[in-house]
């Protein structure tokens, strides 16, 4: 048994086999065969075998030639590697007499030796591994060809084991089949974490260097709130999390009871809760966790894996039925935020690679600069707004010239639907997202010009911290409670209340049940989260009152670091609401 430790991103507890997933590609398309298909996948492997005999043979030619024999003989280990006789029989026993594929025969036997190098004493022999994932990896590249499009494919129940999942990769994975996913890069607050609590996937990122240690097949266990990966768990250790699972379940049980009542104070507040989706399918949950509405949906999804740019048709049925779903509540549509982490092949196949893209052409500034994609979009959602309470909001505002620049192309818009004869709501409201310093400093101007705001707290922690929020190396110092970051949420809700607009917080942080008396004690009244998340912030604001809330804030502000911080905050939570703290 192994443990790691990563970064918890989506709660949960997975158990499964893993599909294990380099930059090679996809190792494991499927486990097994037909007793029919026998001969025909030993036919597969024979092929390939043959096929990386001959590229060994002239990688070591190719070598030998312009380096000296000397090096040509390294290649030439490799070939007498692939071509021993216990090797092959090995592999060749495992598909005739276990229906094993090919592909998972190879995983399984050249991960035993691999594992074999890497236990020995010295470090020229354990080097001898690489040349067996060498080999491996040439013969999954003649099976498989390395088609990273397989992870949509996955037909049985795994855990996916990875390098890295872009947020389209994961935005796509098979729901019904991935149990959970492990990443060796990644951080807290990266929007392939956002999708993964979106789509209820337990999921741990940023663990560091441990796919050369692991075959496809291994059983792990994923701890999405710990942020635990244990590989080959002994029988204690399952039992132990099976039952973790099952009181999970059960606690669901009971929140699910709550889903029609109210979410008020004890002493009688109301404390808004909506939902934040990236999928259309995601009402369903919405409704079912009992969300007002859907307080941030996050368009972008519509372009991410999609071989050719959405229509204002495609946009419009989206929105359309995103909105006829919910049944009369609101629905905020968030405008692009492509850019960064979230790269789309259109429109942005041809743009250049950025040194810094969180601080380059992202968001309201790639929309901007591609205003006939953004018209596209504003006109879908002005036609949607007839159909119901619909309003706009716009990404990473940070300056006014930029918020003045998208609402006077909506303007356009509109004029250009009254010309042509289209309905739309003409008392659309329009938003922006706070979510960098700037806005927060200057909110007092914006305020006299949107008629809502929402904090964005994945963001805004990034860039007041200047943490790069989606890189492991740095993850410790990407902390929701920051004192500073705190400083500027309640001056946003104060500015936003001498304003007299509304605000909602919608970053990840507000799905967090340790932050939801803070939030609450600092002013907050509208939360948007995760469709799962609501039912224990649900849980929280029927458990405490306005002046225990307000208490949590003022002592929070004479603490001076996070850590003191949670450390305090968690404890609050443990006393007023224990289930909820197990």
């Amino acid at each position: 048994m192994r443990i790691l430790q990563g970064i918890a991103v989506s709660p949960g507890v997975a158990i499964g086999e893993a599909v294990v997933i380099d930059d090679k590609g996809y190792r494991i398309p499927r486990r097994f065969i037909a007793r029919g298909a026998v001969e025909s996948e030993m036919q597969r492997l024979e092929g390939a075998f043959a096929a990386v005999g001959k590229q060994i043979e002239q990688s070591r030619d190719e070598i030998a030639g312009e380096l000296g024999q000397q090096y040509g003989a390294i290649f030439s280990a490799h070939l007498q590697m692939l071509q021993d006789a216990k090797l092959r029989n090995e592999i060749d026993h495992l598909v005739k007499q276990r229906h094993y594929s090919a592909e998972y025969a190879i995983t399984r036997a050249l991960g035993k030796y691999s594992k074999f190098f890497e236990n020995l004493p010295t470090a020229y022999l354990r080097e001898r591994a690489n040349d067996v994932h060498d080999i491996e990896r040439r013969l999954m590249g003649e099976l498989i060809g390395n088609r990273r499009e397989a992870l949509e494919e996955i037909k049985s129940p795994v855990v996916v084991l990875a390098n890295n999942l872009t947020p389209s990769e994961t935005a796509n994975l098979n729901r019904e089949m991935v149990l959970g996913f492990v990443t060796e890069v990644g951080g807290p607050g990266g929007h392939t974490a956002i999708v993964a609590e979106a789509l209820e996937i337990p999921a741990v990122v940023g663990v560091g260097d441990f796919l050369n240690e692991v075959s496809g097949g291994d059983l792990v266990i994923v701890d999405g709130d710990q942020g635990r990966v244990i590989f080959q768990p002994d029988d204690e250790t399952i039992a132990r999390y099976e039952q973790e699972v099952e009181e999970h379940r059960s606690l669901a049980a009971r929140l699910d009871l709550l889903r029609d009542l109210p979410s008020e104070l004890l002493s009688g507040e109301q404390i808004h809760l909506y939902a934040n989706i990236e999928f259309p399918h995601e009402v369903d949950a919405c409704l079912q966790r009992g969300a007002e509405g859907i307080g941030l949906y996050r368009t972008e999804f519509l372009y991410l894996g999609q071989e050719q740019e959405p229509t204002e048709e495609d946009h419009y049925q989206v929105y359309a039925k995103v909105v006829q779903d919910m049944g009369g509540a609101p629905v905020v549509i968030r405008t692009l935020d492509l850019g960064a982490d979230k790269i789309a092949r259109s429109p942005n196949e041809s743009r250049v690679a950025e040194a810094n893209p969180f601080l380059g052409l992202r968001s309201i500034r790639l929309s901007l600069r591609n205003i006939s994609l953004f018209r596209t979009q504003l006109r879908a959602v002005l036609r949607a707004s007839m159909i119901g309470e619909i309003h706009v909001m716009f990404p990473l505002v940070s300056t006014l010239h930029e918020l003045r620049q998208a609402k006077m192309l909506l303007t356009d818009i509109m004029e250009d639907l009254d010309e042509e004869g289209i309905p739309y709501d003409r008392n659309l409201k329009i938003g922006m997202m706070v979510e960098v310093p700037s806005s927060v400093i200057m909110l007092d101007h914006f305020a006299k010009e949107v008629d809502f705001i929402s904090i964005g707290t994945n963001d805004l922690v990034q860039y007041t911290l200047a943490v790069d929020r989606s890189n492991k190396e740095v993850a410790a110092l990407y902390n929701n409670c920051d004192p500073a970051v705190l400083r500027l949420i309640e001056m946003t809700v104060r500015l936003a209340k001498e304003a007299d607009i509304k605000t909602t917080l919608c970053g990840q942080m507000g799905g967090n049940p340790i932050y939801a008396m803070l939030l609450i004690g600092l002013g907050l009244r509208s939360l948007s989260i995760t469709p799962s998340a609501i039912p224990e912030i649900k849980k929280v604001c029927r458990s405490v009152s306005l002046a225990q809330c307000e208490e949590v804030a003022r002592r929070v502000r004479e603490m001076e670091n996070a850590r003191e911080i949670k450390r305090y905050l968690r404890e609050e939570v443990r006393r007023a609401v224990p289930e909820l703290m197990m």
